[in-house]
C-alpha cells in the first residue's frame, strides 16, 4: 500500500471537519487515481469511488450555484462532511484490510 494513500484517506477528514474542504480535492484525487490504477482490491476500490462520488457532490452544487458561499466548507450541509469523512475512514479500513490480505476479493 502507497504510503501516499494512506496519508491522504488521514489528510480528507482532518481537513473536511478543519474546514478546509475545497483543498481535499487534493487528497481525495490521489486516492481514487492511485487506487484505480494500483490495486484489485473490490473493497478498497468501492470505497475509493464512493469517496470521490461523496465528495464531488458537494463540489458540484457549491460550483454551480448562482449565489455561492465564499468557501466550499460553508456551503456544504453537514451531512455531506459526515458521509465524506465514513467514506475516507472506509478507504482507511480497506486499505489496512488489503495490506493484511483480509480483503475477501
Amino acid at each position: 500500500m502507497p504510503r501516499k494513500v494512506v496519508i491522504s484517506a488521514w489528510a480528507v477528514p482532518v481537513m473536511v471537519l478543519g474546514q478546509f474542504s475545497f483543498f481535499a480535492a487534493i487528497p481525495v484525487a490521489i486516492i481514487v487515481v492511485a487506487v484505480m490504477r494500483r490495486f484489485r482490491s473490490g473493497a478498497l476500490r468501492w470505497w475509493a469511488l464512493a469517496l470521490g462520488a461523496v465528495y464531488a457532490a458537494p463540489m458540484a452544487i457549491w460550483a454551480l450555484r448562482p449565489e455561492r458561499a465564499e468557501s466550499l466548507s460553508k456551503d456544504m450541509s453537514p451531512v455531506f462532511a459526515v458521509l465524506i469523512v465514513v467514506a475516507a475512514c472506509g478507504v482507511i479500513i480497506a486499505a489496512h484490510r488489503s495490506r493484511r490480505g483480509l480483503s475477501g476479493s
